[in-house]
Parts: structure tokens; C-alpha cells; sequence
């Protein structure tokens, strides 16, 4: 009795209180794009929008356009970031920009549970993405970021993808405003995957790596 009623009070205070943490972050003063998720990276690809980002399965891979569910047609840099149930769930801007859009896909058929990832990143065993269909099967939210970097445009997408178990993905401002860098914008609601998508430009360098841990809107992902 003792234990499970440990047990259960442990959990209650995971899944009210610790789970909805939303620490205090400070960008760095150093120039870069921040990480949007706290987590580990499972990806890192520069690829050409017919190029598979990842081989999920034999028979089953991931292009950009699968993962952001529209068309593209210029090369991306792809970083995506696996948070498990015990990171924070809060997202933050990668860069200071006005949001551009904000589209909400449902999920292909049903949300896939994101175990696959979870006990492959605890256990360090590359690739951290094989097996996990979440990656182009589960709902999700892309939110476009427009902003400058290095005196130029910069367009990044920010995409949060829900687990199983996902209790709703929100987002606390709308098109068109303007989010400072490393400011909160949303939250996934239980179990997930955040990427970070940018066009391949000449000078930007990725500084993370598979395997890495990040810290939203405080981690350097491309300088």
C-alpha cells in the first residue's frame, strides 16, 4: 500500500505540476538559431526536398514535405528533437520573427506512440528514429517563423509533433505577431518530437549533433 500509494503520488505530481514547468530561459548573447524543444537530438540532415531526411522502416521513409505537410522546393537543414516525458514541454522561437502561419494537420490515420524513440534515446542506440512512424503518421502544428539573420530573410519552421497520448498542442500567439527569440509560443501536451527546419544557406553551420542535448531557447542548433 505504501508503495502504490507513492507511486501514484509520484506520478500526480509529474502529470500537475512538474510536467507544466516552465522554467525562466535567457538567450545566449551569441548570434544563432536557439533550439525551439529541451530534448535530444535525434536527426540532423541537409537534404534536397526529394531526398529522405530519414529511413524510418524498409518501405517507410520521411521527406521534408512529409514532415511539414506541404510542398517545398528548395534544400533544407532538418534538426529534429525527441522530448521525453520528463523534459520540459514548453516551446520557444528560434529566432526573432513574426509568425507567418500557424497550420494544424491532423493525423494520418491514428497518433503512434513515440516508445520506439523514447527507449532508444535512453539506451543511446543510433539511429534514435528507426522505427518511430510518429515522425510522418502523427498530428501536428507547423508554425512559420520570418524573421532576419546575418542581415537577410530567414524563414524557420518550427514543427511540434504529438504523441499517443497527446492531450492537445497550443500556441499562445497568432499570425502575424512579432515573438522575440527564445520566447515561449507553445506546448505539446504529453510525449514529443520538435523540429527545426531552415533553408540550406551558405556561411549557416548546424553545431548540434544525434545524440546531443538542447535546451529550448537557450542551445545554439545553427550559427
Amino acid at each position: 500500500m505504501v508503495v502504490a500509494g507513492a507511486a501514484a503520488g509520484g506520478y500526480l505530481f509529474w502529470r500537475r505540476y512538474w510536467f507544466f514547468r516552465d522554467p525562466a530561459r535567457k538567450p545566449p548573447a551569441e548570434a544563432g538559431l536557439v533550439s525551439p524543444a529541451d530534448g535530444t537530438v535525434v536527426y540532423v540532415r541537409d537534404v534536397e526536398p526529394d531526398e529522405d531526411v530519414v529511413v524510418i522502416k524498409q518501405g517507410l521513409a520521411a521527406k521534408v514535405g512529409d514532415i511539414l505537410r506541404e510542398d517545398v522546393t528548395d534544400p533544407k537543414v532538418v534538426i529534429g528533437i525527441f522530448m521525453s516525458p520528463f523534459d520540459v514541454h514548453f516551446n520557444r522561437a528560434p529566432l526573432d520573427g513574426s509568425i507567418a502561419f500557424i497550420h494544424r494537420h491532423p493525423a494520418r490515420g491514428s497518433n503512434a506512440y513515440m516508445s520506439a524513440m523514447h527507449w532508444r534515446t535512453l539506451r543511446k542506440r543510433e539511429p534514435y528514429y528507426a522505427g518511430s512512424v510518429h515522425i510522418v503518421q502523427n498530428e501536428r502544428t507547423v508554425t512559420l517563423f520570418a524573421g532576419e539573420y546575418r542581415g537577410e530573410r530567414l524563414a524557420a519552421y518550427v514543427v511540434q509533433i504529438g504523441a499517443r497520448t497527446v492531450n492537445g498542442i497550443d500556441s499562445y500567439y497568432r499570425v502575424g505577431d512579432r515573438v522575440p527569440r527564445g520566447t515561449t509560443f507553445g506546448m505539446i501536451r504529453i510525449g514529443s518530437q520538435v523540429d527545426l527546419i531552415v533553408p540550406r544557406r551558405e556561411g549557416l553551420v548546424v553545431r548540434v549533433g544525434p545524440g546531443d542535448r538542447v535546451r529550448a531557447g537557450e542551445t545554439i542548433l545553427v550559427k
